[in-house]
């Protein structure tokens, strides 16, 4: 078995490491950075985190802060223009996986000529280059993006998020500083934390897996399943905390080697549809979605339930993983998950646009990587459960 590992050249990882970001610039040889950021940490004074050290240094950076949620394709177009404009030699993505999934997308539709739209790098096709390096400071512990291959893209004029895959999206380098999530709202800290979760799982029973991703995928479940409930309720705890921001790295690294599955795959119409964030989106699909999958890696899905303390080494295959099942609905409830009916999405709205995300589901690949791979009618049905919870 002939199994290829990426992962970002430098990961500084531990608090306080954002002080030390011109240090991770002078290693690779860069000074001219764009900083690639969101509205409110522009208005925060939350950036000054990173800009402060390199000010320090003698490093000046400009900053693009123009991005958004569930990053679209004209905020790329916009970043580009400006990156263009300049003199960079590198981008710096700072936020949540917002700001930098943008910044790996304008380091790859820089690299192309004028006038091509992101969707052209979305999969199948491979996005390996980029016009730039990428240095990520993630201040969430969530998406991993950090350390993964991939970015996620709105095509606004289709309403669908494309997955863009390849080697111009994986970081030259990431700062993973835990202390950088203090102030993550409760709500944003439980999405995210499932976020990273869903990645380690998935990535552990997809078709891709494969023994070196398997080991990221596991450590990663053993640091959140633990923390996640304690940093909902105790943002400040500075251990749980630190677990679930280098969980959250492990596990984009894990799926970054291997891939995610079915519950993304069905989880990016939602976003793109009703603006649900990516995370929370995950959680509403992710106990169904288990349990739907089951039958076809039950030994996985056991071995993942055990990483997680929910089940004993004892304990068969069975057993462990309904426990697995029931475990991710008691977290949903003590996250305070809402159903995308209590979120309140319109239920004839809902209903209408089921065909289209199914479609765009199956269209992502992702559910192909699933354990159990489904037809339309099967997304639909799960689409249809989920919407009350049932």
């Amino acid at each position: 078995m002939v199994v290829s590992l990426v992962s970002p050249r430098l990961l500084m990882i531990g608090g306080g490491a954002v002080a030390r970001v011109a240090e991770v610039l002078a290693q690779l040889g860069l000074s001219r950075p764009l900083l690639v950021t969101d509205p409110w940490m522009a208005s925060s004074g939350t950036v000054e985190r990173v800009l402060a050290p390199l000010r320090a240094a003698g490093i000046t950076a400009q900053v693009f802060s123009d991005t958004v949620s569930d990053p679209t394709d004209t905020v790329v177009e916009a970043g580009v223009a400006t990156l263009r404009a300049g003199d960079f030699d590198c981008l710096i993505g700072f936020g949540g996986g917002s700001p930098m999934d943008t910044a790996k997308a304008m380091a790859i539709l820089a690299a192309a000529p004028p006038g091509t739209h992101i969707r052209e790098f979305k999969v199948p096709a491979q996005a390996n280059r980029a016009a730039l390096p990428v240095i990520c400071i993630p201040t969430t512990a969530g998406t991993g993006s950090e350390a993964t291959r991939f970015t996620v893209i709105t095509d606004t004029e289709r309403d669908e998020k494309m997955l863009i895959a390849g080697l111009g999206a994986l970081p030259l380098a990431a700062v993973v500083d835990y202390e950088l999530t203090f102030s993550v709202p409760p709500r944003t800290t439980a999405d995210t934390g499932i976020d990273s979760l869903t990645h380690a799982l998935e990535a552990f029973v997809s078709k891709r897996a494969n023994p070196e991703a398997d080991e990221y995928a596991l450590r990663a479940m053993r640091l959140i399943a633990p923390n996640l409930r304690t940093v909902y309720r105790e943002p400040r705890n500075a251990k749980a905390r630190e677990a679930m921001m280098l969980g959250a790295t492990l596990a984009g690294l894990a799926f970054s080697n291997s891939s995610v599955a079915l519950v993304h795959g069905m989880s990016r119409p939602i976003g793109a549809h009703f603006h649900v964030p990516h995370g929370l989106s995950n959680a509403m699909l992710l106990p169904a979605v288990t349990e739907y999958s089951l039958p076809a890696a039950l030994p996985r899905y056991a071995e993942a339930a055990r990483a997680m303390g929910v089940a004993s080494a004892a304990e068969g295959d069975q057993s462990a993983a309904a426990r697995l099942v029931e475990e991710l609905r008691a977290l949903n409830r003590d996250l305070e998950v809402p159903t995308p009916r209590a979120y309140g999405i319109d239920e004839a709205r809902w209903n209408a646009l089921l065909p289209k995300m199914a479609e765009q589901a199956l269209a992502s690949g992702s559910p192909a990587n699933n354990p159990r791979v489904p037809g339309t009618e099967e997304i639909l049905a799960l689409y249809r459960q989920c919407y009350a919870g049932a």
